[in-house]
């Protein structure tokens, strides 16, 4: 069942949704002005069949509740399906969770997959932890947006790559709607470890090193990661347009792999032009000294 952090983060999860929503949106019809944003939890209660206090408490961390009983709280609040099964790691609802790999574990699934990632010659590929740290990549990857190796380990992780990266964010000028749909899909997956030490410490690298976004970290929205079409400029190169899919390896369900694939023809030719050598998104040797510095620079604020 939920811990006590993950408690309050469930309540948190359920007020912040709770106060998104207008009587009119669940059949309701709105009386005199209201002193706070949405609906009230006495609504709620009634909605999903349970008592005020209880849910309440519920918004509190103070309670817990049954599947049945989540199930009904999260119709009334019209969550969808990402939201619910968020809600139910939450509350202990969830497939178990391994225990933190050792490195060695890690270095074995990166070996298994980097086979699989080096195959796609044109197509930048990484494969992430549940944490979403990068474990192995492929050229690609590396001819597009330069070597995660530059970045220090602790901050070598695909969201702090996207708020953070400034090399990642000229090749990817359109970063901020990917970023949020990978910190949503961080947050939908993390629900069940939001007490893991990692977990802790990647949001407080965020904060120290994207202070500017500091409303992303504190948001309690979730979602899958989707597939979408993004454009990248490789330095000298014209704009080439990449498809994002992602997968979980067989041997690592908690794992994940992201693949950016060429949308057409021309996209595939100017992506096997950049990484047979014809352009290099680190530049000039003094092009990626300045970027690693910047980089390091950043790594050594917190």
């Amino acid at each position: 069942m939920s811990t006590p952090a993950t408690g309050q983060e469930l309540g948190a999860f359920l007020r912040a949704h709770r106060e998104l929503l207008q009587p009119a949106d669940v059949g309701l019809t709105a009386t005199a002005r209201r002193r706070t944003p949405g609906l009230r939890r006495e609504e709620v209660a009634s909605l999903s069949g349970v008592g005020l206090a209880w849910y309440t408490w519920l918004e509190q961390g103070r309670v817990t509740a049954s599947r049945q009983v989540l199930e009904a709280v999260a119709r009334a609040l019209r969550l969808d399906q990402a939201g619910l099964r968020h809600a139910m790691r939450l509350a202990g609802y969830h497939e178990p969770v391994p225990a933190d790999a050792d490195r060695g574990a890690a270095q074995k699934l990166a070996a298994a997959v980097r086979p699989v990632l080096d195959s796609w010659t044109a197509s930048p590929a990484a494969l992430l932890d549940r944490h979403f740290d990068l474990l192995a990549w492929n050229s690609a990857w590396t001819s597009l947006w330069g070597s995660p190796e530059h970045v220090p380990a602790d901050r070598r992780n695909l969201m702090w790559l996207l708020a953070v990266d400034h090399r990642l964010r000229r090749v990817l000028p359109d970063w901020e709607p990917l970023a949020m749909n990978v910190f949503q899909h961080f947050r939908a997956q993390a629900g069940p470890a939001i007490a893991d030490p990692r977990t802790g410490e990647l949001y407080r690298r965020l904060e120290s090193d994207a202070p500017e976004l500091s409303h992303w970290w504190g948001c309690h929205s979730v979602a899958e990661l989707t597939a979408r079409t993004v454009r990248a400029t490789p330095p000298g190169l014209d704009p080439v347009r990449l498809t994002l899919s992602s997968f979980h390896p067989v041997d690592d369900p908690s794992a994940l792999v992201v693949l950016f694939t060429p949308a057409t023809p021309a996209d595939a030719a100017r992506m096997a032009e950049l990484t047979s050598g014809g352009a290099a998104a680190d530049g000039p040797d003094g092009d990626r000294a300045g970027a690693e510095t910047e980089l390091l620079a950043a790594g050594a604020r917190h």
